[in-house]
């Protein structure tokens, strides 16, 4: 079938009929990537000869012959056995649960799974139509799934200014739905040394690591990694908490955005079910500061995993580039014990969740030294006088064309400063107040007596994008009380 966006649309039409039965967009993503990976690895065994993965009283034969309470009580069995799995089985199923009650309705998307055949797609194909459902899945939920779900074209601007190399690996600690990763393999495969066969297998085999603390998002990971031909049997994609403790493996390529918010919280498994705790700091001796800050204990985090002379590129909310205390200790660790060279400030209105102030600090990891690393911290500042909302003004990657061909890290030498682009020495930066690197030099035309403020339209798309995310929060708070 060429017409992949039909695909989508035929199989996401079917998600409004099912929420209607009260079946959320996340909770029907999920129910696709579980029978969609029965079906394909049914598809294997008959096209390919390869032998299936799965037991045999719960493979996808078994399930499309069946309706009415027998299928149902099939699915909910095949669930919870493939979920006690090894390898990239487990990952798939890790606590996945038949959110369709209605047979009936069931075995509708058992059919429409059915009457395609996914192997025969081109990998590039079956990605797309899975990006797809995530994409519309992320933009479906604003809270929740969107908040994993980094913007595309930001991405795609991040992976081409690092520029990963064939031959080396790449790790994304808080993955999300894989976006990271998906586009270095893309950004890598793409590069003439890649043609080389053994080269082609290890970059799908042995290149990418990533990992999440939340089941369902693991799930939608791996299956997206999965499909775009990546990992070996085994699962690149684990669960974890990837602040409990130092996994002890090193990687060339580090590229992540971690989850806003102030603190960890996390769950502790016991055999009678889950106990939710809240942890207020990481007692780990490669951390040189105790916080509880999130997200100064990921840039600690990344520090440690990153391979030296490794590369680095972390989406961080302000508060790492001011915070005193913990704040000011980590950034003096990252100006002096790293290359920290190259700080991306991003606008607003480009994640789903409103509001967030974030930046990329890139950084390369180095031996030992006397001497501070960092000679110098090139800012560009891609927030000032930028108006992006998520539905009227999307950001785009044409947005960010400047930036890159700026800022690519195999030239920095070349760096010129422009309006935007500017380099700060390390030598002014240790004299600024508590090591603030929260720096802006362009003056903000907002401030002008309202004479340029955006055109109405946007004005009025970014109330009604603020009105409906706190209707959203509402509707969740009263739900919970009801």
């Amino acid at each position: 079938m060429n017409d992949h966006h039909g695909l989508v649309a035929k199989v996401w039409n079917y998600a409004h009929v099912l929420r209607d039965a009260g079946v959320s967009y996340g909770d029907y993503v999920e129910q696709i990537t579980c029978l969609l990976f029965l079906k394909m690895d049914d598809e294997r065994a008959e096209f390919l000869g390869e032998p299936s993965i799965v037991p045999k009283d719960y493979r996808w034969e078994r399930l499309k012959g069946l309706s009415g309470e027998k299928l149902g009580a099939t699915y909910n069995k095949t669930l919870a056995v493939l979920g006690r799995s090894e390898g990239l089985l487990g990952t798939i199923f890790l606590k996945a649960k038949n959110a369709i009650e209605d047979p009936a309705r069931l075995q509708r998307l058992v059919q429409l799974i059915d009457e395609e055949t996914w192997l025969g797609l081109e990998v590039d194909v079956k990605g797309a139509i899975y990006e797809g459902l995530l994409e519309r899945n992320a933009a479906e939920i604003k809270s929740g799934a969107g908040q994993y779900f980094t913007p595309r074209p930001l991405i795609d601007a991040i992976v081409e200014v690092v520029d990963p190399q064939p031959g080396k690996t790449v790790c994304d600690p808080a993955c999300g739905t894989g976006g990271f990763l998906l586009q270095a393999y893309e950004h890598m495969k793409e590069n003439p040394r890649a043609k080389d066969k053994g080269v082609a297998t290890k970059l799908r085999r042995h290149t990418f690591t990533g990992f999440d603390i939340v089941p369902g998002v693991v799930r939608l990971a791996a299956m997206n990694l999965y499909l775009h031909g990546i990992g070996d049997g085994e699962s690149p994609i684990a669960r974890a908490d990837a602040l409990l403790a130092d996994p002890g493996k090193k990687w060339h390529y580090v590229l992540t955005n971690p989850p806003f918010g102030r603190k960890q919280s996390f769950k502790v498994f016991t055999d009678d079910g889950d106990i939710e705790t809240e942890r207020e700091d990481y007692q780990r001796p490669d951390f040189q500061v105790t916080t509880s800050n999130k997200q100064l204990n990921f840039v600690q985090h990344v520090m440690t995993i990153l391979e030296e002379d490794g590369t680095a590129a972390v989406v961080v909310p302000d508060n790492v580039l001011f915070e005193g205390g913990a704040g000011e200790r980590v950034r003096r660790r990252l100006l002096d014990a790293f290359d920290c060279h190259t700080l991306l400030r991003l606008p607003t209105g480009i994640f789903y969740k409103q509001g967030v102030k974030a930046n990329v600090v890139f950084f390369d990891k180095r031996p030992a030294a006397e001497t501070p690393w960092t000679k110098g911290l090139w800012i560009y500042d891609f927030r000032t006088n930028q108006n992006f909302t998520l539905k009227e003004r999307p950001l785009r990657r044409e947005h960010l064309d400047e930036f890159v061909k700026a800022a690519r890290l195999a030239a920095r030498h070349k760096r010129k400063e422009t309006e935007r682009f500017r380099r700060f020495a390390y030598a002014d930066l240790v004299k600024r107040d508590k090591l603030n690197l929260d720096i802006f030099w362009l003056k903000d035309s907002s401030l002008d007596d309202g004479e340029n403020l955006p055109p109405p339209d946007e004005i009025a798309a970014e109330i009604v994008e603020n009105l409906e995310a706190a209707l959203e929060r509402f509707r969740s708070v009263a739900g919970r009380l009801s």
